[in-house]
């Protein structure tokens, strides 16, 4: 699989910047959440969406063992080591220790993200020690 170019992932992700936060959407301008920013990026990028999300509620990721953000992501993405991830890479994070990984961003330098956050909608922030400690996988988009 060969991955998209960083350049376009990373200007296609800030291009959403500013998009309020609403939970299941996936609408620039509009709104989205993190999984719906990664999808709206996976379109503009990629093409149509390879298989459809279901309906999820605002806990899904503290029922069950399931690692589903990181099965759904193999099924389409060449998956890579977090540390060696690089700019335009998809990551995700998990939000509490020994939780299942339930937050995507997007890295849009060594040293910053792009994400959709409750309240704040997308922002691009510091990839700060915290943020970093919580990652747990990373992908490449693939080219179109």
């Amino acid at each position: 699989m060969t991955p998209a170019d960083p350049y376009t992932v990373i200007t296609v992700a800030r291009s959403w910047l500013g998009t309020p936060y609403h939970d299941q959407a996936s609408l620039k301008g509009v709104g989205c959440d993190c999984l719906g920013l990664a999808r709206g990026v996976w379109r503009e990028v990629v093409g149509p969406e390879p298989f459809p999300i279901p309906p999820y509620s605002r806990d899904w990721g503290e029922s069950g063992p399931r690692e589903v953000l990181a099965e759904g992501a193999r099924r389409m993405m060449e998956e890579i080591t977090p540390v060696d991830a690089p700019p335009g890479a998809l990551i995700l994070f998990r939000m509490m220790p020994r939780a299942v990984a339930k937050h995507v961003g997007i890295l849009t330098r060594p040293d910053t993200f792009l994400h959709a956050y409750e309240r704040l909608g997308v922002i691009e922030e510091p990839l700060t020690p915290t943020w970093r400690r919580r990652i747990a996988f990373a992908f490449l988009f693939p080219q179109r």
